[in-house]
């Protein structure tokens, strides 16, 4: 049996995946992966995902140049979500959100209301071409 195969696969084939930055702990993003993903990936040493929206695989940074390089991979007790631990590329900080920022969980719930409480690092404009 191979490891990929004590995953436990979505019915359309995919498993949650958590990026984590390895040295801060931060949480950066929330992405998916196939089995062909997360096989390139570990393959790779760097992250590769499945993008629902554009329905092909998502090396990380190949538009931006934000690669996340993978230091570790783990899976949960369950074996039903993935954690990478990650190096953010490209920028310093490192930047893992489309909206130029360190991390993806940068809004908070305050009074009732979703408040931005990281800066924007980048404007994206600049970074997607």
């Amino acid at each position: 049996m191979s490891w990929l195969d004590q995953i436990t696969w979505t019915d359309d084939g995919l498993v949650p995946v958590i990026a984590q930055e390895w040295q801060s702990n931060d949480v950066l993003m929330f992405a998916w992966m196939n089995r062909e993903a997360l096989a390139l990936t570990a393959q790779r040493g760097e992250a590769v995902y499945w993008s629902r929206s554009r329905g092909r695989l998502w090396h990380k940074g190949e538009e931006s140049g934000h690669v996340q390089r993978v230091h570790e991979i783990r899976i949960d007790c369950d074996a039903d979500v993935v954690l990478l631990k990650v190096e953010q590329l490209g920028h310093q900080p490192g930047i893992a959100c489309h909206t130029g920022r360190h991390s993806c969980f940068f809004q908070l719930l305050k009074d009732g209301a979703w408040q931005s409480v990281e800066p924007v690092l980048k404007d994206p404009s600049s970074i997607y071409k």
